[in-house]
């Protein structure tokens, strides 16, 4: 038999998607590609951890133009969006973010994308990996609601890291301070047109820049934000796992998916998960019987013992880890990684609710060995987000 190849290539080639920022961010030296939402994603740039400290020290720049953005406009827009979201949209205001779930008639999670209401009458989701424009233009088809559902020519980056702000007012100038956390404006750049939101996936401070144009622009925008960045050591990376896993964000396809629902993944909070507006949205019903019931099962917070793991999205993580009680399968970790300022192996696992109490102990199937593991508080760091929360200019709220 051949030996296994550990680490194979991802052919480069015409069918797989390339994001708008595909030609600038692999100058850079990706070492890494995935694919999300069927397009390449550079995963890392040769050191994973070094990423990870150069995000919490300084400031990085991330290629996400993996995050589609589905846009649903016309005069019924608020309504139908309303019906695709667990959320209640009378709470969101223009210009204001929201993070969702888009879920199945059974509860279960098909998405949780960042929301943006650019608009009165116009939605965008920033899409999470899986095809939601085409849920949306399937439940738009034959109803009753005069909306137009399509993907958009807007690519996103992510500037994050403590020294964010600093790049982005030299880019933007001292009003981009004034955005409050989960809001966005409109604002112009070398003549691109882009909007800039208060968002992103590290529980730091940082920002996304939502470009319009972005198959004609990104190379342009790109260099604009590497030229800003070079008086504060902007580092080009991946999405740092490592950090979203200490802050407690999910990730779709891994920790959560078309068969977990929002109760069970620990985010049915009762603005999450709004039961109680007026309008109904899909999977309210089913919603609200798993609350009533409660979920079966839990995705909790877990210590991991012996060696230390990689950081998830170095390829050290081919499957999930099993996890054992009483010499039997009960869950598994669904994400999993070892924390350097920590110093301890984190992650999540989804297991039955009766095992799902602080303090639980239980064994982990790891690659190279059991492991023992216990159940704890999530998120592992900063678990009121006061980091990404700050208040930047005076009179700021969050």
């Amino acid at each position: 038999m051949a030996e296994i190849n550990e680490h194979p290539g991802i052919l480069l080639y015409t069918r797989i998607r390339k994001s708008p920022y595909f030609y600038a961010s692999r100058r850079h030296g990706v070492q890494l590609y995935s694919v999300y939402n069927h397009t390449y994603h550079p995963r890392h740039y040769g050191d994973p951890v070094e990423e990870y400290w150069q995000l919490l020290n300084g400031v990085t720049l991330w290629d996400v133009g993996v995050e589609r953005q589905i846009e649903i406009s016309g005069p019924d827009a608020f309504d139908f969006t309303n019906l695709l979201v667990a959320r209640d949209l009378n709470k969101c205001e223009v210009e204001q973010c929201k993070y969702v779930f888009n879920c199945l008639p059974d509860g279960g999670i098909i998405n949780d994308p960042v929301l943006l209401r650019v608009e009165e009458n116009r939605f965008w989701l920033s899409l999470a990996d899986s095809d939601v424009e085409l849920w949306a233009r399937g439940v738009a088809y034959n109803s009753d609601y005069d909306v137009e559902v399509k993907e958009i020519d807007v690519g996103p980056v992510q500037v994050q890291g403590p020294k964010s702000k600093d790049v982005m007012v030299d880019l933007f100038g001292e009003r981009i301070l004034e955005i409050p956390y989960y809001f966005l404006r409109p604002f112009e750049l070398n003549g691109m047109k882009v909007l800039v939101s208060r968002t992103g996936y590290t529980a730091e401070l940082g920002y996304e820049i939502y470009l319009y144009d972005a198959s004609k622009h990104g190379v342009k925008l790109w260099e604009a934000v590497l030229e800003a960045g070079k008086p504060h050591d902007l580092a080009v990376i991946g999405p740092c796992h490592i950090r979203r896993i200490e802050g407690g964000i999910l990730a779709l396809g891994c920790d959560m998916w078309y068969d977990t629902n929002p109760y069970e993944v620990g985010m049915g909070y009762d603005w999450m998960v709004d039961l109680e507006q007026g309008s109904d949205f899909i999977g309210k019903e089913a919603l609200h019987r798993i609350k009533e019931e409660g979920p079966k099962r839990k995705l909790v917070g877990v210590e991991i013992g012996g060696d230390r793991l990689g950081a998830y999205n170095d390829g050290t993580m081919i499957d999930v880890f099993p996890v054992h009680m009483n010499g039997g399968r009960v869950g598994e970790v669904t994400s999993a990684c070892h924390s350097p300022r920590l110093e301890k192996n984190i992650g999540y696992a989804m297991v039955p609710i009766e095992h799902s109490e602080l303090g639980t102990e239980f064994e982990v199937e790891r690659p190279d060995g059991t492991a023992s593991a216990v159940v704890v508080e999530k998120p592992f760091i900063d678990p009121k987000k006061e980091t990404p929360k700050q208040q930047l200019a005076t009179g700021q709220g969050t």
